[in-house]
């Protein structure tokens, strides 16, 4: 099938990372602004069949090592195909592309980030048009309800500026369409498996109200995928009786994710960062990570180049959220589901949230309560955790109610023991010394208790 390919088609390649020393080329990425991704839809006598087109400098053209812009347009047509099934089709490029030897493909749509590595460019694969093949041929015999597909390449950045911006008009459009539709008016959700590759335990939900973590896939896209493809890697959730309706428990939901984790993970609430947080495969559009000093979440997105309030970096806290792991505390999210009325709905939701970049506290102005956009402070305002303090104090954050609640209850907490105060305490691991620094350790009681020695047979002791 895939003869005519300089290198290796096929599932054993997916999930193959490629190292910054080891790539010959880098598609978009964090260093470039405008690149994208999209499937559109069109009448049969628009498209001509199998063509690929390359529009800009070819991989042999590129600079080894540098970032390039990139932008992807496949255009399908089909008696069956419809507009509902392009972020379907568009996601399927991710898992495509991946299938080749040396060729990484991360995230989707706007953010999409792709690297080459040296050795297999070194075996020939030095042109778009071999990638284009690829996704012909998988597209075509994996969804057979495209008759007729198109792909064009393009890397020339006077060309990808304009298809960019009309790119983002059609996201938008697809997602404001989802946003009428609750939860509660289902009876089914839906799972992807596509980042399984990068992240075996990871399982994505996708609900009227709780976007795909990546941002491309809605609950409507679900239910066309799941319809066309019902054996594919989107598949049907039945949701079962709801076992927490504050936490978003649903008994379809847990046995599903046990299915399909192997085991790893039993239980899922869907609308809080604690407890059994939605797990995080590693193309989340942005993190919602807890600050304790203030009880309250920072918002990051992957576009944010600068440290956040905390001091880690975006791509620090994506190590810690990724994996197909659920972490209290640090919670891949897509932009959509931070424009849904259950994000983190247990937690607090928008009142919960105390710091985010100044570019996104404006994009979602909308859709955040009035009375707390003033008081959400961005990058201009804090630098530190402590000039957060101060400014959540200054704006009367809601999030200060809470500080007032802690402090009553602390008052009225049994005494405490402090046991130990000190600039640094050791604590002594097998293999390692662990030091906690400026550490200072209360207990509600101490007990002390002898340890005494087992006698083996014989009167030996251990």
């Amino acid at each position: 099938m895939f003869e005519s390919i300089p290198v290796e088609v096929g599932l054993v390649h997916e999930g193959e990372r490629v190292r910054k020393q080891d790539m010959q080329v880098e598609l978009g990425g964090p260093s470039v602004l405008e690149k994208f991704e999209i499937v559109r839809v069109r009448k049969m006598d628009e498209i001509i069949d199998g063509t690929i087109e390359i529009t800009g400098p070819d991989i042999s053209e590129m600079p080894e090592g540098k970032a390039t812009p990139i932008g992807i347009l496949v255009e399908i047509a089909g008696e069956k195909v419809e507009p509902d099934l392009e972020g379907v089709v568009e996601r399927r490029i991710h898992e495509y592309s991946n299938y080749i030897e040396g060729f990484m493909h991360l995230n989707q749509r706007y953010d999409i980030w792709i690297r080459l590595s040296k050795k297999s460019y070194k075996k020939g694969l030095n042109s778009l048009r071999y990638i284009g093949l690829v996704m012909l041929d998988l597209f075509k015999n994996e969804l057979p309800i495209i008759e007729k597909i198109q792909i064009t390449f393009i890397t020339d950045p006077r060309e990808i500026q304009p298809l960019y911006a009309e790119a983002l008009k059609t996201y938008e459009a697809r997602d404001a369409r989802a946003r009428g539709l609750s939860d509660d008016d289902v009876s089914e959700f839906y799972g992807c498996a596509l980042c399984q590759s990068f992240a075996p335990t990871h399982v994505c939900v996708i609900t009227p109200q709780r976007y795909a973590n990546c941002g491309a896939i809605s609950w409507f896209d679900g239910r066309a995928a799941a319809g066309i493809d019902p054996k594919g890697p989107i598949y049907a959730i039945p949701k079962g009786e709801c076992l927490d309706a504050e936490k978003g428990e649903y008994a379809g939901v847990n046995e599903s994710a046990k299915q399909r984790s192997m085991g790893e993970v039993n239980r899922v609430w869907l609308y809080t960062a604690f407890g059994y947080p939605h797990t995080s495969c590693g193309c989340f559009e942005g993190i919602a990570f807890y600050i304790p000093e203030v009880d309250g979440f920072g918002i990051v997105l992957r576009s944010y180049r600068d440290l956040t309030v905390n001091g880690l970096a975006f791509s620090t806290m994506a190590d810690s959220t990724a994996g197909g792991r659920q972490i209290d505390g640090f919670h891949g999210i897509s932009l959509e589901y931070m424009r849904s009325k259950k994000f983190l709905d247990a937690d607090g939701g928008y009142r919960r949230v105390v710091w985010m970049p100044k570019e996104s506290k404006e994009r979602l102005a909308e859709f955040i309560p009035a009375d707390v956009v003033p008081a959400i402070a961005t990058e201009s305002d804090v630098h530190n955790i402590d000039e957060l303090k101060n400014f959540l104090a200054e704006k009367h954050h809601p999030v200060t109610e809470r500080w007032a609640a802690d402090a009553a209850a602390a008052e009225d907490a049994a005494p405490q023991v402090q046991v130990f105060s000190a600039g640094d305490i050791p604590i002594t691991t097998p293999g390692f010394r662990i030091i906690l620094k400026n550490a200072k350790i209360t207990a509600e009681k101490v007990i002390i208790q002898p340890i005494r020695p087992h006698t083996k047979p014989g009167g030996e002791h251990n």
